[in-house]
């Protein structure tokens, strides 16, 4: 059966070997299991050899974790090595990158409103920590369940296990479609998350990357884009510095909200209200963007401003395209104009695109950040993939002078 999506067409929502759809079928329903087997991995591939079987040995296909493929298979089936007694919540695979924790290890929490009576816990296995004698959600994992007001054990497991009674909600939240949630996921969500925290801060906010360190990518000169910004009325907001609920109040009480497209947007996504505007800045040549701006104009009812205002992506040499390693080169000019015109700044910006002296300084101080990895960087231009890179003429020169350098002093020292 075919049910419309949009312009595009999904087949069959009760079918658990396909895609879970934030329209409902089996992303939308609990299945109960008695006696059920949870078997965990110690690999740390993708795709990874881990799930659930029934009683009678049958895999459970509602239980696998989906991103735009199912990244669990079944594992061959193994002996019973420990046992959980009692009732419990299957919470799916606990992550530890922040935004993939956020989208991909909270959407079977909704399972707590629809499930009716007593329930021991939630339980999970862990893609990272298989095998390590100290297996348990980690403190931000706590934080944000209390916040989303979890009162149950957390337990995560490591050894195949028997439960007495597990109950199977299908994946409510994700990445790629299933961004926009489920109704029931969205509800629960909106109904439940942090709603002890009252907003304090600026009403305008820029959410920056420049203090993450050169190894998570970014842009170029984002500090030059925060002074901008500041002279507009902007805090300037690290949210790793702060703990998540200080993260959840600024974004409640910012009016207009400025940043990069990063994992902090998915946690502005959980709080965002119809009258708040935003405004994210694509930060490399990619469709990463696509996740939350769907995840935030669902949740919220409020369609954010994307801006491209990027001109190359300057690439690793360890990596073969734009990542989140990358570091995007922007038109500054360009950006300044699309948010005056939106009214996030004053519609009468002049903001300076950067120089190839700029761009030189600018990668040289993050190579020099990251010389223990010996990466070097290379520009790709838009729509150019396979082109060859591009490098500008001041930095080629100050690359030739680095060699000539060190060849010149190699030399001094046999002399």
């Amino acid at each position: 059966m075919l049910t419309q999506f949009g312009d595009a067409f999904v087949d069959d929502l009760d079918d658990a070997t396909k895609a879970p759809s934030p329209l409902g079928g089996w992303s939308g329903r609990v299945t109960t299991l008695t006696n059920a087997l949870i078997v965990a991995t110690e690999q740390n591939d993708m795709i990874q050899p881990s799930g659930i079987f029934d009683a009678a040995g049958t895999y459970i296909h509602e239980g696998v974790l989906w991103r735009g493929r199912a990244l669990m298979v079944p594992p061959p089936l193994p002996d019973v090595q420990d046992h959980l007694p009692g009732r419990w919540i299957w919470g799916g695979v606990l992550l530890n990158h922040f935004g993939h924790f956020l989208t991909e290890s909270t959407g079977r929490l909704w399972a707590l409103d629809a499930v009716k009576g007593h329930v021991d816990g939630i339980v999970f296995i862990s893609k990272r920590e298989v095998g390590d004698d100290n297996l348990g959600p980690k403190d931000y994992h706590k934080i944000f369940f209390d916040l989303m007001g979890v009162t149950v054990p957390i337990k995560v497991i490591a050894k195949p296990t028997r439960v007495d009674v597990l109950e199977v909600p299908g994946q409510g939240f994700g990445i790629g479609p299933l961004a926009s949630g489920t109704d029931q996921f969205r509800r629960f969500v909106q109904t439940r998350f942090a709603k002890s925290i009252a907003p304090v801060g600026s009403e305008r906010l820029y959410i920056s990357r420049s203090e993450l360190g050169a190894v998570r990518g970014g842009i170029l000169e984002e500090t030059r884009l925060e002074r901008y910004l500041s002279d507009h009325g902007y805090e300037i907001f690290h949210p790793q510095k702060h703990s998540m609920q200080e993260q959840v109040a600024r974004y409640k009480a910012a009016r207009q909200i400025v940043a990069l497209d990063g994992s902090a947007l998915h946690l502005l996504g959980m709080v965002g209200t119809s009258d708040q505007r935003v405004a994210i800045i694509k930060r490399r040549d990619s469709g990463a963007t696509d996740n939350i701006v769907r995840h935030i104009a669902t949740f919220s009812q409020s369609e954010p401003l994307v801006i491209d205002a990027v001109r190359q992506d300057w690439i690793r040499s360890d990596r073969k395209k734009a990542d989140r390693f990358s570091f995007g080169e922007l038109d500054f000019a360009a950006l300044g104009d699309a948010l005056g015109k939106a009214g996030f700044v004053s519609p009468d910006v002049a903001w300076t695109t950067l120089t190839d002296a700029d761009l030189a300084k600018a990668i040289g101080e993050i190579e020099d950040k990251l010389k223990r990895k010996k990466l070097t960087f290379t520009a790709i231009l838009r729509g150019q993939r396979s082109a060859a890179p591009v490098v500008p003429e001041k930095r080629r020169n100050r690359h030739e002078e680095r060699i000539a350098g060190r060849l010149a002093r190699k030399a001094a020292a046999k002399d």
